[in-house]
This record gives structure tokens, sequence and C-alpha cells, in this order.
């Protein structure tokens, strides 16, 4: 695996201005229900009995479970298809569209990094053409990487409560949003700290972010690594 210092982070050009940082797989494009109609069209269906996808997956024909490599292999078939399955989540593009008017906006997606062209090609023909980065790393590192000698304030919005504890303990006064669909299968997702906020909508994100970043309520010295 690579090391954040190895991460290509080059094509990033951020702005004298506030940073927003946001997960897409159900954030900003919609995942588990098209990959429970993607796992259906082959002959499978997804038990929502834990918050996993492995060990969940069983034959439509016979209820016989799914083994973990094939599960595996069937989420990368699905991001090798995904502009044939995923599409925006309610809100998202007029809502990113109104604050990158005065905000950058980063997408940080917690996938093979092999499939980020096709992410890419996804986000772009959905009008979502905010810079993209692909990594299976821990996202706190890489959003101080990111964000550590800047002066501007931060959030940060993702559906994996270890996702934002992991950008807490990294970057300091980040606006930390949980955000994520109401499935089945998230009810049985893990708590985030009490102290981050979950959001009901894009709607409500954008509130959060607004009032975020007219309190002033952010540290203007870097914060520490």
């Amino acid at each position: 695996m690579l090391s954040v210092a190895e991460l290509d982070i080059s094509h990033i050009r951020l702005g004298e201005r506030p940073l927003i940082v946001c997960d897409v797989d159900d954030v900003v494009l919609g995942f588990i229900d098209p990959f429970q109609l993607f796992l259906q069209s082959l002959g499978h269906e997804f038990l929502p009995r834990s918050f996993r996808l492995h060990g969940n997956i069983v034959s439509k024909a016979d209820g016989t479970e799914i083994g973990a490599q094939q599960v595996s292999r069937l989420i990368e078939e699905f991001f090798e298809a995904q502009e044939l399955w995923q599409t925006p989540v309610d809100r998202v593009v007029e809502t990113l569209g109104r604050l990158s008017q005065a905000a950058d906006i980063l997408f940080l997606t917690a996938m093979p990094p092999r499939f980020q062209d096709h992410r890419r090609r996804l986000l772009d023909s959905a009008g979502l053409l905010f810079p993209l980065l692909a990594s299976e790393q821990p996202k706190g590192p890489i959003v101080h990487a990111l964000h550590a000698s800047r002066s501007f304030p931060i959030a940060f919005i993702d559906d994996m409560a270890h996702n934002l504890h992991s950008v807490r303990e990294h970057v300091a006064d980040c606006l930390l949003i949980h955000l994520m669909p109401d499935s089945p299968v998230h009810r049985f997702a893990p708590a985030a700290a009490d102290d981050i906020t979950r959001a009901s909508d894009w709607a409500h994100a954008a509130e959060l972010i607004d009032a975020h970043f007219r309190s002033g309520t952010f540290n203007r010295a870097a914060p520490a690594a």
C-alpha cells in the first residue's frame, strides 16, 4: 500500500478559501441500492443482517452464502461497471454547485485507485467536476496532508464513522458531518462519536457547512501532525 507521501495529489489545486472534503459512495453517488440491483442481475441477493457486504450476499436460487473471495470480486466488478449503475443522490449536484461558489470541493473516495478513471467519468457525466482522489488508506492523514498548512475552515462529510473519527484525529477544528442514506443496512452502521453531527440530507449538510464557515470558530494556525 502506498504511503500518504506517495499519493499523487499534484492535480489538487486549493484556493485561498474554505475546503469541503466529501466521500462519494452513499454520500454523493448512491451505492447500496444500485449494488443490490447489480447483485440481482447476477442471480444474487443482499441480506441486510449487519453493516457488511461479506457474509450477507446469497444465491437467489438456493440461499447459499457467497464466499468472501467471490464477494470481493463482485465489488470490483461493480466498480468496473459503476457508470451503468450509480447515480447522484438527491440534491447533491445543485447543493455542491452552490457551495463551490465560496469553497473548494474535493472528493475523497475509498476505493481501489485503479477504478479512479471510471469514477471520474461518472462524476463528470453528472456535472460533478470537482477534483477526485481514490485511496484505500485512512482518510485522516490524507486530509491532513492536503490541509495542514492552510488557515481556512474545513468540513468533512462521510457515511462511515471510522472515516470521520480518522479525520478528527488528524485535522484540528474540522466540521465533521455524518451523512448516510436511510437504508436497512445503514441501520446497522456504527454510530459516530457524540460530537459529530448527523445530517439528515444534503440540504441539512449545507446548512451546517454554511454556519461553520460563517462562525469563524476554526484554527487559523496549522494543526499539528
